[in-house]
């Protein structure tokens, strides 16, 4: 197989990403492959290429480098690296190659943004395969694996002292409990870190990845999923595999034979996995109705009031400039109105942080208009009902509104999870109940 050659597809806020297509296989292959990458370096590697090489003998792959690294545009505004820029991205790349619905394969930190869109996407997604999936950087409370704060701290330590070293690569060896593999073996990775990422980039790549949690979104994935751990990696950061396979609905679990972590042209097993995934039938094809969403509510803070003040003309009148805006929001940042009754508004968005950037702006442009707005964010899992959203994150998005003061954005804890690194400010609202909905619910309010 011949070296492919490399391309660049626009994504919707204008950054360009490069992307490769390779194999001709019987079905389309993403390959969201880890924490750096560079797509015609990986190449130059022997053992990377036979890996790719082994993976385009059966499958017709579409991998691009993430937005910082790479080929791909390293943008430096903030929110540019966010979790939720890989949904547009990956769209992107696959409209470019011509891919209606793939097989999703998800290695290390590739794991979430694959997560993310599978979950957002299912109609997209025939399949995912996760391999050390990583979907919290740092060990909490109920979630003992991944980073501890002195390894990470020691990680940026090394990106700024020895970045593109064979000395950064040997330390990484360590870590990983691999042997040294020699001064040849070592300085060619050095060259294919230097051509993945400046230091700077490497750093921003490293904090953003830190901030990451996507433990929510896993029940609701509902594509066939293989989660793949290395025998040598059952305990350490990545030993949560199995975990994230038991969270997944209909999940398999798979431990792969090897004390290496990385996965190689040779793990046969791991190919296979792939394969026998790519060809089984969806286990629940009749829930493939229900995707995740992200729901804003809105409405007018004392309109009873206003309008008994402004009269029936008059209180029209603002009302209809008020639609007007807020359909022009919604417009702007890709917003879907479901329902709009009375002086309220019914939206829903593929990305969160689309959805509470909505209504952060909503809120200070009704305010000419004498108007003041609650509103409320929240993503779950919605099946359409007669061509309407519906479900219990449909109530739940409901709820979190009413309890929103004037001219206050409250978002549920998923929210602010999902949005880590968006540049998204919050400050902490307490627990509530919710009318009609189980349990207490920790709130936040957007300020920033």
């Amino acid at each position: 197989m011949d070296v492919p050659t490399s391309h660049y597809v626009k994504a919707s806020d204008g950054v360009w990403i490069g992307y490769q297509v390779f194999g001709d296989g019987p079905y389309d292959l993403i390959l969201n492959d880890g924490w750096l990458g560079n797509v015609d370096a990986n190449w130059e590697d022997p053992d990377y290429a036979a890996y790719l090489r082994a993976l385009g003998s059966r499958a017709r792959v579409i991998t691009f480098d993430r937005r910082g690294y790479g080929i791909s545009d390293r943008p430096n505004a903030p929110g540019q690296l966010a979790i939720e820029k890989g949904l547009d991205d990956t769209r992107a790349v696959m409209d470019a190659a011509g891919s209606e619905r793939a097989v999703f394969l998800g290695v290390e930190a590739g794991a979430a943004v694959s997560l993310l869109f599978v979950a957002t996407y299912p109609e997209r997604a025939s399949a995912l395969a996760l391999i050390s999936p990583l979907v919290r950087y740092s060990p909490t409370a109920g979630f003992p694996w991944g980073f501890p704060d002195e390894e990470a701290d020691e990680w940026l330590h090394r990106i700024e002292t020895q970045w593109g070293t064979p000395e950064f690569w040997r330390w990484n060896f360590g870590t990983m409990k691999m042997p040294d593999p020699g001064p040849v073996v070592l300085e060619r990775w050095a060259r294919w870190s230097r051509l993945c990422a400046s230091p700077s980039a490497a750093l921003a790549i490293e904090r953003a990845e830190r901030e990451v949690d996507v433990r929510r979104i896993l029940p609701t994935i509902q594509v066939p999923t293989v989660v793949m751990l290395k025998e040598g990696d059952r305990e350490g950061h990545w030993s949560a595999a199995r975990w994230v396979a038991e969270q997944i609905p209909g999940a398999r679990f798979v431990e792969l034979p090897g004390q290496e972590h990385f996965v190689l042209a040779t793990d046969i097993a791991a190919f296979g996995e792939i394969d026998r995934l790519a060809a089984e039938v969806r286990v629940e094809e009749a829930g493939f109705d229900r995707f995740l969403a992200s729901v804003l509510f809105t409405d007018i803070v004392g309109s009873t009031a206003m309008a008994a003040s402004l009269g029936d003309h008059r209180w029209g009148e603002v009302v209809q400039k008020h639609h007007a805006t807020v359909r022009a929001m919604l417009g702007r940042y890709g917003g879907s109105e479901i329902d709009t009754a009375g002086d309220g508004f019914f939206a829903s968005f593929d990305g969160p942080a689309r959805a509470v950037r909505c209504a952060l702006k909503i809120k200070d442009a009704v305010r000419p208009l004498g108007v003041e707005i609650r509103a409320g964010v929240h993503t779950g899992e919605v099946q359409m009902v007669d061509g309407k959203l519906a479900g219990l994150t449909v109530t739940i998005g409901s709820r979190v509104g009413a309890r929103a003061s004037p001219s206050e954005v409250l978002v549920s804890q998923t929210v602010k999870d999902l949005v880590a690194g968006s540049g998204l400010i919050f400050e902490d609202s307490g627990e509530h109940e919710l009318k009609g909905v189980p349990d207490r619910w920790h709130l936040y309010r957007v300020v920033g």
